[in-house]
Formats: structure tokens, C-alpha cells, sequence
């Protein structure tokens, strides 16, 4: 049994230490106040990560990071929490992580160059590169939800806040796809565009 659990996660193990190697002997003896789900309660970071792996759905994440947006880590953290099987950042290594949350030490985040080289992924691993960026020629994201016609294997692909997508992934991309917009401006943030693309895609 647990004890001392609250919103700040659990105590120590209360009672005989169970038989399970997915648990850390270190979190048992002093509790575990990680930002994680009960059901990972004192498992260590290996045995989440191959969970995760495990039951990760058939879609990846892709953003470019041409600027250092603070954005990425908020879209790592949302990739996580909706079972993409990984994250690309796309262009610059380096990028913020504190939005993320320590949810990038769960999951696959990898870095790529360019979008040439994304796209080469994609297309080896049967994934349709799907850009999200409300420019000229794109498609209404919600049309194809509602038709049900999302392809079922693909990278989301999230550009800059300022800028979007850049041209060299917009060309390469199979699809592109934007959220409908009705208020006065121009753009929504990209954290919250990336979220709102996610759950439609997990939903179709």
C-alpha cells in the first residue's frame, strides 16, 4: 500500500516493498514528487519511457526551431500528454525546454537539421508531413476532421510564432492545414495551435 499521497505526489512505500523491477528502490524509500501519473507512481524514468514507447499512437511532432521559440517546450509537453511517439526539433539544437515540464526526459525528442531531412524521415517511415500554418492554399483543419479524412500516420509539423512554417518545409509538407479563425487577429499562439491540432488529430 502507498501513504502520504497528495496533489505533491506520494510518500514512501508503506509495508513490505513490492516485487516489481519497472520500480526504483530509491523513490520507494523516500517517495516520489515527480510530475507524473499514479500509475508511474516510484517507477524510474526507463520504465515510463518504454511505457510510453509502448502505447504511443501512430503520429509524430515536428517543430522548427529557427529563433529559439519559447513556444517548444509547451509543444513537447502536449506531445506527451497526447501520445505522440516522438519530437522533432527541427533546424537549431538548442531550445528552451523549462515549458516543457521534464516531459521531454519521458519521451523521444531527437533533433534534425532541416526539413529536407524531416521529410526523408517521413517519407521512410510512411508518415505524411502534415504542416499546420494558416497561409494561402491550406485547408480548413476542422473540415477533415469532420470528414474523418486525417491521415492516420503523419508528423505535425509547428513552425515559429512569428513567421510560421518556413518555405522550405511548406513546400515539402504533403498537406497543410489551419485552424478557422473568427476573431480579430491575425494569429493565434502556436502552443495553442499545436495543442488544438493534436486533440483533432487523436480524435479523428
Amino acid at each position: 500500500m502507498r501513504s502520504d499521497e497528495d496533489a505533491a505526489g506520494v510518500g514512501p512505500w508503506s509495508g513490505p516493498l513490492p516485487d516489481d523491477p519497472r520500480l526504483d528502490p530509491e523513490l520507494l524509500a523516500e517517495g516520489d514528487r515527480r510530475n507524473v501519473e499514479d500509475r508511474y507512481r516510484y517507477w524510474t524514468m526507463d520504465a515510463i519511457r518504454a511505457d510510453i514507447a509502448r502505447r504511443a499512437l501512430p503520429f509524430e511532432v515536428a517543430v522548427e526551431n529557427l529563433g529559439h521559440d519559447f513556444n517548444i517546450g509547451s509543444i513537447v509537453r502536449t506531445a506527451n500528454a497526447l501520445g505522440a511517439g516522438r519530437v522533432h526539433i527541427v533546424g537549431r539544437r538548442r531550445w528552451n525546454r523549462r515549458g516543457a515540464m521534464v516531459t521531454d526526459r519521458y519521451m523521444q525528442v531527437d533533433h534534425m537539421p532541416d526539413a529536407r531531412v524531416l521529410a526523408e524521415h517521413c517519407r521512410e517511415g510512411g508518415l505524411a508531413l502534415v504542416g499546420i500554418d494558416n497561409v494561402p492554399g491550406s485547408q480548413p483543419l476542422e473540415a477533415h476532421v469532420q470528414t474523418h479524412s486525417l491521415p492516420r500516420r503523419a508528423c505535425l509539423v509547428f513552425g515559429e510564432e512569428s513567421d510560421g512554417l518556413s518555405p522550405d518545409m511548406l513546400r515539402l509538407c504533403d498537406l497543410v492545414l489551419h485552424i478557422t479563425q473568427r476573431g480579430s487577429t491575425r494569429s493565434m499562439n502556436v502552443g495553442h495551435a499545436a495543442a488544438i491540432a493534436m486533440w483533432a488529430w487523436v480524435q479523428d
